[in-house]
C-alpha cells in the first residue's frame, strides 16, 4: 500500500513538472505572447522609422550578426545602420506561422521566425531571410542582447493565376 502512494506521489509530481514546461513546439504560451508583443513594439518602431523607440529595446553592447551585412557591435551602430539603410525604404513583415519562443532559465528568451523585407517605392517583397533574437528579461523591461540575421534569399515568385 505505501508503494502505491510513493508511486502516486510520483507520478504527480511528473505531470505537474509537465505541465510547467513551455509548448514543445515554441508557438504557443504566456512567454510566446510577451516576445510575440515584444517583436510587434520592435518592427512597429523599425518599419516607422521611430529610433527612439527602436533604440530604447537593445541592451548598449548588443551584438548584431548579419550574413551580408558583417557584425555591428553596439546598439548606437545598430540605430545608425537602421537610419541610413532602413528608414523611409524597406518594411519588415514577419512570415505568418513562422515564429517560435523558447525560454532561458533566469534570463529571458530566443525568438526565432522568418520575415520578408519589402521595398516602400516599389512595393515588392523579394528578400526573406531567418532570425534569431535573444531578449534578456531586466527590472525595467526586455531587451535584446543578441540578433542573428542569416539565410537571406530572394522571396518565390507568386504563380502567375
Amino acid at each position: 500500500m505505501k508503494a502505491w502512494g510513493v508511486l502516486a506521489m510520483l507520478m504527480a509530481c511528473a505531470a505537474a513538472t509537465r505541465a510547467a514546461e513551455p509548448a514543445e513546439d515554441g508557438a504557443a504560451g504566456p512567454l510566446f505572447d510577451t516576445v510575440a508583443a515584444l517583436d510587434q513594439r520592435l518592427f512597429d518602431a523599425y518599419n516607422r522609422c521611430d529610433l527612439a523607440a527602436f533604440e530604447s529595446l537593445f541592451v548598449p553592447d548588443v551584438e548584431f550578426y548579419h550574413d551580408t551585412g558583417g557584425v555591428t557591435w553596439d546598439r548606437a551602430s545598430v540605430v545608425d545602420s537602421t537610419r541610413k539603410w532602413i528608414c523611409g525604404k524597406v518594411r519588415r513583415e514577419l512570415l505568418p506561422g513562422t515564429l517560435r519562443v523558447y525560454p532561458i532559465k533566469d534570463f529571458g528568451a530566443i525568438e526565432e521566425g522568418e520575415h520578408r523585407f519589402c521595398e516602400l517605392a516599389s512595393g515588392r517583397c523579394d528578400g526573406i531571410a531567418k532570425f534569431v533574437m535573444v531578449w534578456r528579461q531586466d527590472p525595467d523591461g526586455w531587451k535584446l542582447t543578441r540578433v542573428l540575421s542569416y539565410g537571406h534569399r530572394a522571396a518565390p515568385t507568386p504563380a502567375p493565376h
